[in-house]
């Protein structure tokens, strides 16, 4: 299939723990991600960037911090997508913390259109001001998309309420023994899941379970957390380190060609959670931006 993408950066870190993220956007275009992809003959444009935001702290507020401006950034995100899904093009939105997801979704919700949710990530992202005392809103990005008990009206109000049925977590991490309180949710909420450990056994094959999962069209939510530390230093929040691993920037890859290769059912692509302080150097970034562009090449 040929997709028109159409770039949107997102520079904001409003709802992350500290500054880095809202660099994504430069880095990953200063990396040839956007070269790369008309490299392979993908048509590209760079509708450029939403306003921004850097972190900082919020006292009045501490856990949901930042709220008014996340919803801020979301509803521009939601405008900015809205418009690209109205030309019939296919958003590659480029944060940015995760909460930016919250504005994707409510772009298409705007559009009139109903996408599952296949969220790449480390970890799913279900936590509440409740439930997580530090405040990072880019923690609580499914919780509101959902509305479960304890989100903050003011963010999850950008868009629709999200149903567990159209959501599928990908690529966690999280510890199968003892008490997790976000597997715990997953469980309860019945949403679809396929863990790092099922990709780490076989890629294609766990890209294939996901396929299955979700839906006739879908957004895939790719937070650079979801890789190995070790083998991509991108992430603003590495992985543990410990079992079980982050995938391997192949297994990444291998997934992602498998989601681009369901055709028309890739209804977005939304990157998250890049900090380039974290790449030692630039060559890190340069290598993420080709395996990308290639996968979505395929």
């Amino acid at each position: 299939m040929s997709r028109r993408w159409s770039v949107l950066g997102v520079p904001s870190s409003a709802g992350a723990h500290t500054p880095g993220v809202e660099q994504g956007p430069t880095a990953l275009r200063e990396s040839g991600l956007i070269n790369n992809l008309r490299a392979g003959g993908l048509d590209v444009e760079d509708r450029g960037d939403v306003r921004g935001f850097r972190w900082r702290p919020d006292p009045a507020r501490q856990s949901g911090q930042n709220a008014a401006t996340v919803a801020a950034v979301a509803d521009d995100v939601a405008e900015a997508v809205t418009a690209v899904l109205a030309d019939d093009r296919v958003p590659l939105v480029l944060g940015g913390d995760c909460s930016i997801t919250v504005g994707v979704l409510a772009g298409f919700d705007r559009a009139a259109r109903e996408p599952a949710l296949l969220y790449m990530d480390g970890g799913p992202d279900l936590f509440t001001p409740d439930t997580r005392s530090n405040g990072n809103l880019d923690a609580m990005g499914m919780a509101h998309l959902l509305r479960l008990p304890g989100h903050l009206p003011e963010v999850a109000a950008v868009g629709a309420p999200l149903t567990p049925a159209r959501v599928v977590s990908f690529g966690d991490t999280l510890a199968e023994d003892g008490p997790d309180h976000e597997r715990e949710l997953l469980e309860e909420l019945s949403i679809a899941r396929v863990t790092a450990a099922d990709v780490h056994r076989d890629p294609r094959s766990a890209a294939e379970k996901a396929l299955a999962a979700a839906g006739e069209s879908f957004v895939l939510h790719f937070d650079v957390d979801v890789l190995r530390f070790t083998d991509m230093p991108i992430a603003d929040v590495p992985d543990s380190g410990g079992e079980p691993t982050g995938l391997t920037l192949h297994e990444a890859m291998t997934c992602l060609s498998v989601f681009v290769g369901s055709g028309a059912r890739l209804a977005a692509l939304v990157i998250t959670e890049v900090n380039p302080d974290h790449a030692p150097d630039r060559a890190v970034l340069d290598d993420f931006s080709t395996a990308v562009a290639a996968a979505l090449s395929t």
